[in-house]
């Protein structure tokens, strides 16, 4: 990911942040309304989520110039979410809501250029916590 597209989602994340709350409420109900079954996977008190996915979304987004120092924390992440019934098709109704949360928002300032680079950095966190949680590890295969 190039600096450009980090400093646009930087940029855009001050925003998010300063929701806080606001912003994460949003996000659920675009996530409960792609996928309802979701919901059963949280608690009926989303405030704690609400805060956890704000600090998740900031550690990520302060840490795109160098993903490589998030990896293990990422990595852990995920195998946590397996525990929860997270499965790897859930990664795409998280993205989805994450970008209507952006969209509602941002408004205007939710461009297409916006979008392609949220776009971008969610698909390489989702590709690194889908290769901990789901892909075997290395020499796994074919062990008796």
């Amino acid at each position: 990911m190039d600096a450009y597209k980090v400093a646009l989602i930087q940029k855009s994340f001050e925003k998010i942040a300063a929701l806080g709350p606001k912003a994460a409420e949003d996000f659920y109900a675009e996530l409960f309304a792609l996928d309802p079954s979701l919901r059963s996977m949280f608690s009926s008190d989303m405030a704690e989520q609400h805060r956890k996915l704000i600090s998740a979304l900031a550690y990520v987004v302060r840490s795109l110039p160098t993903p490589e120092r998030i990896l293990n924390s990422v990595e852990n992440l995920a195998r946590m979410h397996v525990d929860y019934g997270v499965k790897p098709e859930h990664y795409t109704f998280v993205g989805n809501a994450l970008l209507r949360m952006l969209r509602n928002e941002l408004g205007s300032e939710y461009t297409p250029e916006l979008s392609e680079a949220w776009t971008e950095a969610f698909r390489k966190v989702a590709r690194m916590m889908t290769a901990a949680a789901y892909d075997p590890p290395v020499g796994a295969l074919g062990a008796a």
